[in-house]
């Protein structure tokens, strides 16, 4: 059993998952060695500082040994295509490399962002399905093209949290910022989702031109319609912020990146005022008592603005603590799945088969 995306996880372990990570939140020796003698195979292909210090403590607080890889960086570069001979500077192709790895360790994790080229292969997450593929062990997903599950459950806990067991009906708005660079959309695709899925009344706030993936839209739709929350767009920031109890910001690239990367600079560089700031913050709700959300790191001053940072009514720093307590529950989670699924002979999915974990 992979975990590559929440979208086929049963409602039931959903709620069970967010329960066990405020559980852990509330005591962080509660799974203390609970799972020694395991092991954990990291391997980032981007950079990281909360998803890779989270994640080799939360391994250690289990019991388990986690070993960290940076493919290219003391270990060889990894070729990814079939049938083509490998005369570049990568020694080692990605099937013999999981292969390996998946025979020393217990699970995989893996952050492997967008290629920022091929727009229907990042929202098919193609690459990590086929790192997926290659594991005789579960995979994790620490952050691909097109979703980022660890963040989209601490994030539940923490909305679990504030709002004391009652996100339901809570206004959330999704707003996109301004970035130097184009950002992946994985985060603000598994927000969208986790608030969705919640019950939340969701405004996604962008710029004409920087739309979220359409079957993503489809799906949190289709999602708020079962929870009785809601999804709608809107291309002003300021009226989405209406009213609003959570103000999630989060920069991501428009799609013209794929197309002509030069409209992409052009359109993005024309929206640099949509930023965070403390009169936006005013119009939440109750006159300014909304809480404001990121899934770090941020840029003060391009973003989010220092003084909404530095204010009371910031839910950030709680967000990146509650990355420990989630993925805690998470690696508990699925090697009991699949020492469940190990001990009946069969398997269990979410996916087993990593192709059917589409967008």
């Amino acid at each position: 059993m992979h975990l590559l995306d929440w979208h086929d996880v049963a409602e039931s372990d959903w709620t069970s998952l967010i329960e066990q990570s405020l559980l852990n939140g509330a005591d962080r020796r509660r799974l203390e060695n609970t799972h020694l003698g395991k092991s954990v195979g990291l391997v980032f292909f981007n950079d990281s500082l909360r998803t890779r210090v989270s994640m080799e403590l939360a391994a250690a607080s289990l019991g388990a040994t986690s070993v960290t890889v940076t493919p290219g960086s003391g270990t060889w570069g990894f070729a990814w295509e079939k049938g083509v001979p490998m005369l570049g500077a990568e020694a080692e192709h990605i099937q013999e490399a999981v292969g390996v790895l998946s025979r020393y360790v217990d699970l995989l994790g893996v952050r492997l962002f967008a290629s920022g080229t091929d727009l229907v292969k990042d929202m098919q997450d193609n690459m990590l399905k086929q790192f997926a593929a290659a594991s005789a062990v579960p995979v994790l997903n620490l952050e691909s093209a097109s979703r980022h599950p660890c963040q989209a459950l601490a994030d539940a806990a923490v909305l679990t949290r504030h709002f004391s067991g009652q996100p339901k009906g809570k206004k959330f708005v999704l707003s996109w910022a301004y970035h130097p660079k184009p950002l992946p959309m994985a985060v603000p695709h598994s927000t969208l989702l986790m608030a969705a899925r919640l019950g939340m009344n969701v405004t996604v706030a962008r710029p004409d031109g920087f739309e979220l993936d359409p079957e993503v839209m489809k799906q949190a739709r289709q999602s708020a319609a079962a929870s009785g929350g809601s999804v709608e767009e809107m291309n002003r920031q300021d009226s989405a912020m209406e009213g609003a109890h959570i103000v999630y910001a989060k920069a991501w690239g428009g799609k013209a990146r794929y197309e002509d990367p030069a409209i992409e600079v052009r359109d993005r560089q024309a929206h640099s005022d949509w930023r965070v700031t403390r009169h936006l913050m005013a119009l939440t709700n109750g006159g300014g008592q909304g809480k404001f959300m990121h899934c770090l790191p941020v840029r003060r001053g391009v973003v989010v603005d220092d003084d909404v940072l530095d204010g009371a009514h910031t839910l950030h720093l709680e967000q990146a603590e509650y990355r420990l307590h989630a993925q805690k529950a998470i690696l508990s989670w699925l090697w009991e799945r699949n020492k469940k699924s190990s001990d009946s002979g069969g398997t269990v999915s979410a996916s087993s088969n990593p192709a059917a974990n589409h967008p």
